[in-house]
């Protein structure tokens, strides 16, 4: 495989932070007393967000498939996927959320993905329960670990937070939208900078014709 690219979904696929808008909205006071602990980076992703999904009672799960649903798609997905069809490029949707909000967002289009990682959820006690094939230090789904299960020469990813810092610095090319810039400009990890979709097969095309000059 010569070229990948890992996409994270909350507020990079999706418009809005739809995993923040579900945990706040079925788990409020923790979620308030948690979520800026772990954008401070003084509490990690895998602690926080474990405590607040095991908070939340297991017969909420369908409401927040449904409350996630209407969530919309970025602008440009469909055509990122298109332009990277045609270059044979796979792309692989990586998410600190849960795999059933990345389903239900997605639709049709889960199809066309190479593959999915997220976190699944055990619904069959009183409250969730997570489950993690690739739980890490710091994130209930290390980025970095699903990464290294594909070689390849140039490994691209697209992020948006705090969440995808891990994915960036290891990445040969990052898409950044703000947040992450701001931590990426603190690794002193170079990126660039995008605001929807359409941007990246452009730039991707640019870097990739350059490469064969």
């Amino acid at each position: 495989m010569k070229k990948i690219v890992f996409c994270d979904f909350d507020g990079t696929i999706t418009t809005e932070e739809t995993f923040v808008a579900v945990v706040k909205h079925f788990a409020p006071t923790l979620s308030a007393q948690l979520i800026p602990q772990m954008y401070a980076r003084k509490l990690t992703l895998r602690e926080g967000v474990r405590q607040i999904l095991e908070s939340i009672p297991s017969s909420s799960y369908g409401e927040i498939l449904e409350f996630t649903r209407p969530q919309a798609i970025r602008p440009g997905f469909i055509e990122l996927l298109d332009f990277l069809e045609v270059e044979k490029v796979p792309l692989v949707v990586v998410s600190g959320g849960l795999r059933g909000m990345v389903e239900v967002v997605l639709g049709g289009l889960v199809q066309r993905v190479h593959a999915l990682y997220a976190v699944d959820v055990d619904t069959s006690g009183e409250y969730l329960a997570v489950r993690s094939d690739y739980e890490g230090d710091t994130e209930l789904i290390a980025k970095v670990r699903v990464m290294e299960k594909y070689p390849a020469d140039e490994k691209i990813a697209i992020g948006d937070s705090i969440t995808d810092l891990n994915m960036a610095i290891e990445a040969s090319v990052v898409f950044a939208q703000l947040t992450l810039a701001k931590y990426l400009d603190e690794s002193q990890k170079p990126y660039i900078r995008w605001n929807d979709f359409f941007e990246v097969p452009e730039q991707l095309a640019r870097l990739w014709e350059r490469s064969h000059d």
